[in-house]
């Protein structure tokens, strides 16, 4: 998890550093200097080190690239940089910790939803979102939130089961 004060330079081409763009990153603020069109997912994940987000198919068809930005789930992969000035991001590890997971995470434990799990933060950002804006989604409701996120591996029943888990959870007080 990255922990603030974070700052981050990136020389850019000759001729000197990139500005740097603030923002703030699984609750810290963070200043990157990197090119501004420089893709989120590029940043996160190799200048802030940030590795959870994954990379799919870098086209915004996938949805493994996906984090909150102000709350609303975004593919990173096509989104650049200079948009993201003075927003908030959140990525799959500003969810939970090993110690203390996200309803979201470990009800995704308790039904097994993962298999190769390259997909999971993606859905869980969304489904974090869903849950946000809607604590008690129906089942349909939930897969029509989730239909830009793909799993390969077809564990869709399984991940539909454990968002609506959480879901009930998040109700009863467990902590968002």
């Amino acid at each position: 998890m990255l922990h603030p004060p974070y700052n981050c330079s990136t020389d850019g081409e000759i001729g000197g550093a990139m500005p740097a763009i603030e923002m703030n990153v699984n609750g810290g603020a963070v200043q990157v200097s990197a090119d501004p069109d420089t893709p989120l997912l590029d940043v996160l994940r190799n200048h802030l080190g940030l590795l959870g987000t994954k990379f799919g198919c870098g086209l915004e068809q996938c949805g493994c690239c996906m984090v909150l930005i102000d709350g609303e789930p975004v593919k990173s992969c096509g989104k650049a940089l200079s948009t993201v000035a003075g927003k908030s991001v959140v990525t799959i590890e500003g969810l939970g910790t090993p110690e203390r997971p996200h309803p979201l995470q470990q009800a995704f434990l308790d039904e097994q939803a993962g298999q190769c799990g390259y997909c999971l933060p993606g859905i869980l950002v969304t489904a974090k979102a869903l849950l946000d804006h809607n604590p008690a989604p129906s089942r349909r409701e939930i897969a029509v939130a989730l239909d830009d996120n793909i799993c390969r591996c077809g564990s869709h029943a399984r991940i539909l089961r454990a968002v609506e888990r959480a879901a009930a959870q998040m109700r009863e007080g467990a902590p968002r």
